[in-house]
């Protein structure tokens, strides 16, 4: 019983450290990466279909990156769907590839992405919290229904707050690191 609450906590706090993880690297640092595009679907025959599905998507250098759509007649479609996925990129095609540049954060863009990024962490930790929280309060409801004894919802519990603070300590590293690159010039 016990054992099955702790891995559950385990499972749920992995999560929100992911989940943080996937919405960081979302987020752009100036340098062309392929991901900046993982959330683009393009209208493909009437179905909105992911990028990378219908593309294939590469970056040539720090500062580029192309989009080579399988069928030519997916490049109006393609390029459209880059320009109305708000991520700040102006596509360019030229009949066989578009190309979409990265350019420069200034110092002020890079202090607010950093914001960004300190805000996802923020809820990512509050993510963990919560999920201790449950599991606490699980451990003292198997308590009172007699199914353990004090002292193992106690080691229980020292052993949740250990989980907490593992991954808290993962998403603060995920964050200075993001927070590096996004300050590098």
């Amino acid at each position: 019983m016990v054992k099955d609450i702790l891995v559950d906590a385990e499972k749920r706090m992995t999560k929100a450290v992911e989940v943080v993880r996937d919405e960081l690297v979302k987020i752009r640092t100036g340098k062309a990466t392929t991901t900046l595009l993982d959330g683009v679907k393009v209208d493909y025959y009437g179905t909105m279909t992911p990028l990378k599905q219908i593309a294939n998507i590469s970056t040539p250098d720090a500062h580029l990156i192309t989009v080579q759509p399988w069928e030519k007649g997916m490049i109006q479609p393609i390029e459209k769907a880059i320009l109305n996925a708000n991520l700040g990129l102006n596509p360019a095609n030229d009949g066989a590839l578009i190309r979409v540049p990265i350019p420069p954060l200034n110092e002020e863009r890079r202090k607010e992405l950093v914001k960004l990024v300190k805000k996802f962490a923020e809820e990512g930790k509050v993510a963990v919290r919560n999920v201790r929280r449950d599991a606490i309060e699980h451990l003292k409801k198997t308590e009172k229904q007699d199914h353990i004894s004090e002292d193992e919802r106690k080691r229980a519990e020292t052993e949740v707050q250990k989980q907490t603070d593992k991954h808290i300590k993962d998403i603060d590293t995920i964050v200075a690191h993001k927070e590096k690159e996004i300050m590098e010039v």
